[in-house]
């Protein structure tokens, strides 16, 4: 489409020739004439000024002399929309249920949801509309999904929680009888699994997006709008609340309350409750001002050593000269 129509379906002020034709986005390092490119980050600044893209999505502060510019208070969300516009989203080799899934007489799945070859739906189950769930998902029985949910390959919702009473030095398998409840609009990746609640239910609520290779512990609850990157692991009877990131290989130990607008940084592990809008890093995770703090000491450790080894030696070098001890 012209640039022109571009920029006004995504709500852009354009600084250029408005006639250029643009045929699809790419990033600003390998960008061609006829593609749209964006800049959200600052640390790539540089590159604006070497690409060979057409036009560049950026925010309103930003200027550049050779290349028309899309202007927009909200960069990521305006290359989104160009992303859609230009390119579409996946297009589904075939409608509704496959025939190689297998869903049980009882489920129950709403209008426009696409289940892909493999997929297995258990008794009692029930799949809103406009749904997506690639190959060899698996949905057990009593699992309730809302509309909008798209499940990537392989994931199991609703497996067993990982429960035993441990007697005599035998593990005895708890049975659990709860189930999992997704709400509208949640993603979730491949190759993850969301346990079932050994009594009550494990939630996830609308809005949040889980990347792959994801665990979420039985009776946990995950707010609204969060955002759980890969390799995340969540124990059980956990509650999480909404707008939450947790960056990669995140560890939440269980029965720990999250709150709300939290972000915990990367391979940090949480072993205690966190306060609204607590920034957390580390393993212990720690309010991320102290962990600093911490880290920047921690660093300094075998020179930290080498002083007071020093000391040491200067301390018994005084005594043994019969020098006054230092208080």
């Amino acid at each position: 489409m012209r640039l022109d129509d571009l920029a006004r379906k995504i709500d852009a002020q354009l600084s250029g020739d408005g006639s250029v034709e643009i045929a699809g986005v790419a990033p600003l390092d390998t960008a061609q004439p006829g593609h749209v490119s964006f800049l959200s980050n600052r640390r790539y600044s540089s590159d604006i000024e070497k690409t060979r893209a057409s036009a560049v999505i950026v925010a309103n502060n930003v200027s550049a002399d050779h290349v028309a510019l899309l202007k927009t208070r909200d960069p990521y969300y305006a290359f989104m929309q160009a992303v859609v516009l230009l390119h579409g989203h996946r297009k589904h080799p075939h409608e509704g249920i496959h025939p190689t899934a297998h869903i049980d007489p009882t489920a129950r799945i709403g209008e426009g949801t696409t289940i892909y070859p493999g997929v297995f739906v258990g008794p009692r189950a029930t799949i809103g509309r406009d749904c997506i769930l690639y190959p060899n998902v698996v949905v057990y029985d009593d699992t309730a999904i809302g509309d909008r949910v798209i499940i990537q390959a392989n994931s199991t919702i609703g497996v067993d929680g990982f429960g035993f009473a441990t007697h005599g030095g035998i593990h005895h398998k708890i049975p659990q009888i709860g189930r999992v409840v997704i709400e509208d609009d949640v993603e979730i990746g491949s190759n993850c699994s969301v346990e079932r609640g050994a009594l009550d239910e494990t939630r996830i609520s609308k809005g949040t997006k889980i990347d792959q290779h994801v665990v979420i512990g039985h009776g946990s609850t995950i707010g609204e709008h969060g955002l759980l990157v890969a390799q995340v692991g969540i124990a059980g009877s956990t509650t999480v609340g909404h707008h939450v990131t947790m960056g990669g290989q995140v560890g939440v130990a269980g029965h720990l309350k999250i709150g709300n607008q939290v972000t915990i940084g990367a391979q940090a592990g949480v072993m205690s409750d966190v306060e609204d809008k607590q920034v957390i890093i580390g393993s212990p995770g720690m309010p991320a001002t102290h962990a600093r703090r911490v880290y920047m000491i921690f660093t300094k450790l075998p020179e930290i050593v080498d002083r007071l080894r020093d000391l040491e030696q200067r301390l018994e070098h005084l005594e043994t000269d019969g020098a006054d001890p230092i208080p």
